[in-house]
């Protein structure tokens, strides 16, 4: 069957500058179905939400998926399925019906998928019952379901155990989702599947896509399973991985910062197998946003396989730094190649006194987007009798920001200036002693859309 899915994802949605994440591949391989025979029942969701184009899709993958097993196992379309596999229906709404029995006739099966109505709720623990029923256990064939559905359970039992159920038994369970009207439970797929759960689940929010999804599926089932294959992932530079959390299969070995190469000998060469690998990626870049993780990955084996892989982004986000005050003006000078000495008059400097600059930085915690903060500093001295003399106060306006939802925003550079002759610590050696202080802050939004009454929010309009 080859390789018969394979997908990338990452364990977090958002990290902070520098922070880190992890990257897991997976990818399923299964034998060659004319060397494997195998037993596939589609189930097939017919529930109301799947009336009109939904339902017409389906019905055109279902038939193309049938349309392909029937090639790749005797090499023609010849309306037989051949070399002693075979396919079953089973369709549900609020009860589900065996449609055929495993059959080889292809036109008994699209004559079945053809009659399909839209109707009724959704009842996945029948579904899965009537598709377990049309196995034959003792059979030697190997054993596959393929479930579609757009919706959530709305009628019947729990389907989770009886999922459970039918993999303990061995049958292999491929889950395909639209996300439909009604919403769609992907961590109920993922349960439902074989693992891993990212490699036995596609889902789509577009019906036009199922037909595309049925023959990708059914193309890796005919295909032979992979061998002597390389996987190699390289990450955007904004990216370092860090390290090899787990390979359940092969050998992983991470080359530079940001390329990994994955490599097995063989995969579902004998029988239906899964593999994953797992690193973690550290943020070492500049860039913030919408980053996407993938720079570029590229799959190869011996069969020839075609192999996509997920195209994940994280948002990074970082603090936006704010200098409140400039720094002293930088006076250039130049000492002449050939000159032992210079002289350069900077102008007149006046020491008035000694003191000390005090220089604060603070941070601003969940500061929404699009809205400027009023801040306020209130510096004190304190004395050997623990009281307070003033020392400064500062207010100033901390710029909005633009990020798509609330984060924290630094501010740098928070100068006062504290001469000497203010010292209130009772010493005489000036410069030398060690000065008390105590720091208020006090910071509001300037913008908001509050109004206690239609006159404010009038002349509030006016102004603006």
């Amino acid at each position: 069957m080859g390789v018969v899915n394979s997908n990338k994802e990452i364990n977090k949605t958002t990290i902070d500058c520098g922070g880190t994440f992890n990257v897991k591949l997976s990818i399923t391989a299964t034998p060659d179905i004319v060397s494997n025979p195998t037993d596939i029942v589609l189930i097939l969701d017919r529930s109301g939400s799947m009336s009109g184009s939904p339902l017409f899709n389906l019905k055109n993958g279902a038939k193309k998926f049938v349309e392909i097993i029937d090639e790749a196992t005797d090499n023609s379309q010849d309306g037989q399925i051949g070399n002693g596999s075979r396919i079953g229906i089973v369709s549900f709404s609020s009860v589900a019906t065996k449609d055929t029995e495993l059959i080889t006739s292809v036109s008994e099966l699209d004559n079945a998928i053809n009659a399909l109505s839209a109707g009724g709720s959704t009842n996945h623990a029948d579904a899965f019952t009537k598709a377990i029923e049309l196995f034959d256990m003792s059979s030697s064939n190997a054993k596959t379901i393929v479930m579609f559905t757009d919706g959530v359970t709305t009628a019947g039992v729990d389907p989770t155990p009886i999922a459970e159920l039918t993999k303990a038994q061995g049958i292999i369970i491929y889950c395909i989702g639209l996300v439909g009207d009604t919403g769609l439970d992907v961590n109920s797929l993922n349960n439902w599947s074989s693992d891993p759960d990212s490699a036995y689940v596609a889902v789509t929010p577009d019906d036009s896509q199922l037909e595309s999804l049925f023959e990708e599926l059914a193309k890796n089932i005919s295909n032979v399973g992979a061998t002597n294959i390389a996987i190699t992932d390289t990450v955007n530079p904004c990216f370092k991985i860090t390290g090899i959390v787990n390979a359940s299969k092969g050998n992983a070995d991470i080359q530079g910062d940001n390329v990994i190469k994955w490599e097995m000998d063989e995969l579902g060469t004998t029988s239906s197998e899964g593999a994953t690998l797992e690193f973690s990626v550290k943020h070492i870049g500049t860039c913030v946003g919408n980053i996407r993780v993938n720079d570029s990955i590229n799959y190869e084996d011996e069969e020839g396989n075609v192999v996509l892989f997920g195209d994940p982004t994280i948002e990074i986000e970082c603090d936006e730094p704010v200098c409140i005050e400039e720094c002293p003006i930088v006076t250039d000078i130049t000492i002449g190649g050939c000159n032992d000495t210079v002289e350069y008059n900077v102008g007149n400097l006046y020491l008035t006194s000694l003191g000390r600059i005090l220089e604060l930085n603070a941070k601003i915690k969940n500061v929404c987007p699009n809205r400027r903060v009023a801040l306020a500093v209130i510096l004190t001295e304190v004395d050997s009798n623990n009281v307070e003399h003033k020392r400064g106060m500062k207010t100033m306006v901390i710029p909005s920001h633009s990020r798509s939802k609330c984060h924290d925003v630094k501010i740098n550079c928070i100068k006062f200036v504290l001469p000497e002759e203010l010292d209130v610590s009772g010493s005489q050696d000036s410069l030398c002693d060690n000065r008390n202080f105590k720091v208020r802050f006090i910071a509001n939004y300037i913008d908001y859309d509050f109004y206690c009454d239609n006159d404010l929010a009038r002349n509030i309009r006016k102004e603006n």
